[in-house]
């Protein structure tokens, strides 16, 4: 049987790592699951934002965290501006909720927390 994992999230970037991000993407395109990604039409002001939703198979959640992991390493653009971050919530059929927080260069898994139950099973 194949199990499924739902994924939603989003990333928070500087200009200059935005664009290195739409390169990782393509890097990994797959012609499926790489619908999930979404930008805004126009960036505006100092902070841009990546979102991904999507339910995926299982054995494809490591393809999505690699991105994820090279996305987290990308370098600001000066030092004024912040690391990548933001916060990814996956709910798996029979594992449930984990939380994928990006922040310092990485992702660090957390257990989900009750207060998101409500993301609950697929």
């Amino acid at each position: 049987m194949t199990l499924y994992v739902s994924v939603r999230g989003w990333l928070e970037c500087d200009r200059s790592q935005l664009s290195a991000m739409k390169e990782v993407i393509a890097n990994h395109a797959d012609d499926h699951y790489s619908g999930g990604w979404g930008f805004p039409n126009h960036p505006f002001n100092w902070t841009s934002y990546v979102f991904y939703g999507g339910d995926i198979q299982e054995g494809d959640v490591l393809w999505l965290r690699d991105q994820l992991t090279e996305m987290a390493a990308l370098p600001p653009a000066d030092v004024e501006d912040s690391d990548v971050q933001g916060l990814f919530m996956l709910t798996h059929e029979v594992e449930g909720l984990i939380e994928w927080q990006i922040r310092r260069g990485g992702i660090h898994v957390m257990p989900g927390d009750e207060r998101h139950e409500y993301l609950g099973p697929l």
